[in-house]
């Protein structure tokens, strides 16, 4: 990380929630935390340790913060924050205030979070998760993902018009690839390594390479309606077909945010 805007949003935050909630720990996951992140294209995946259950008054004041800091600072829109309260760790299934997507309400931290949170977070203040959250074993985090992938992602999959929109693409995309090996390695990959893993499958390159751009490269007004109808069609037929491969196991619907 070496925006410095994205230091200076993370050093008020953590302040601002310190004086919100009795915050024990603040951890980063995901790209910011294994060495992926994009400024202003990446997300800012945090979860805060607090001591107790947030009250009705201090849900409020975190809401305002969140509403002002995605008002007035740089890089505030990609911050996603759930509250875990530190009595609740050991169960992966409750769910806990988060905002995220400009959006306040509730979520688990799930078992993909947590396995990120305990093998490579980066710790903005107090211990480390490794030492507060149980570890979670691969038959919890292969159910989990295949539930996902079946339960969310293939219903998806049935609403073409989600697939004009670049979100719905790379979310898409990108979570089936690194499900893909987590499911067949055991390991959590970044976004960067997911588009190896989706040129390996052979998904359609032109798809592949517009993610692509869109990430790493410079960023590029929309395409044409007709190339974001094909794009929606080839990303939604390579998931479909992917998951329908993939999965096998039954569990119950788990569902994330939806993209805005």
């Amino acid at each position: 990380m070496t925006e410095p805007g994205v230091t200076r949003l993370l050093d008020r935050f953590t302040a601002d929630v310190s004086a919100a909630v009795p915050l024990v720990a603040l951890w980063a996951h995901g790209s910011l935390a294994f060495g992926d992140f994009r400024p202003g294209r990446s997300d800012l995946d945090l979860v805060a340790l607090v001591g107790a259950e947030p009250t009705d008054a201090q849900r409020a004041r975190l809401r305002v913060l969140h509403q002002q800091l995605f008002a007035e600072a740089p890089f505030a829109d990609k911050l996603h924050c759930t509250y875990l309260p530190r009595q609740d760790t050991a169960d992966a299934g409750r769910s806990h205030p988060t905002w995220a997507l400009g959006e306040w309400f509730e979520r688990p931290v799930s078992p993909v979070g947590r396995r990120e949170l305990t093998t490579g977070a980066l710790v903005l203040t107090g211990p480390s998760p490794a030492g507060e959250l149980p570890e979670v074993s691969d038959a919890e985090l292969t159910d989990f993902i295949r539930r996902d992938l079946r339960d969310y992602w293939l219903p998806v999959t049935a609403k073409p018009e989600l697939w004009l929109r670049d979100v719905w693409v790379d979310a898409a995309m990108l979570t089936f690839a690194r499900a893909s090996v987590t499911l067949r390695d055991g390991r959590l990959v970044t976004k960067r390594e997911a588009l190896d893993e989706l040129r390996a499958q052979g998904a359609p390159a032109a798809v592949v390479d517009d993610i692509h751009r869109r990430r790493y490269g410079t960023a590029e007004g929309p395409g044409t309606e007709e190339w974001l109808h094909r794009r929606g069609e080839l990303a939604r037929e390579f998931v479909r077909a992917g998951i329908e491969a993939t999965t096998e196991s039954a569990g119950s619907p788990h569902r994330p945010p939806e993209p805005a």
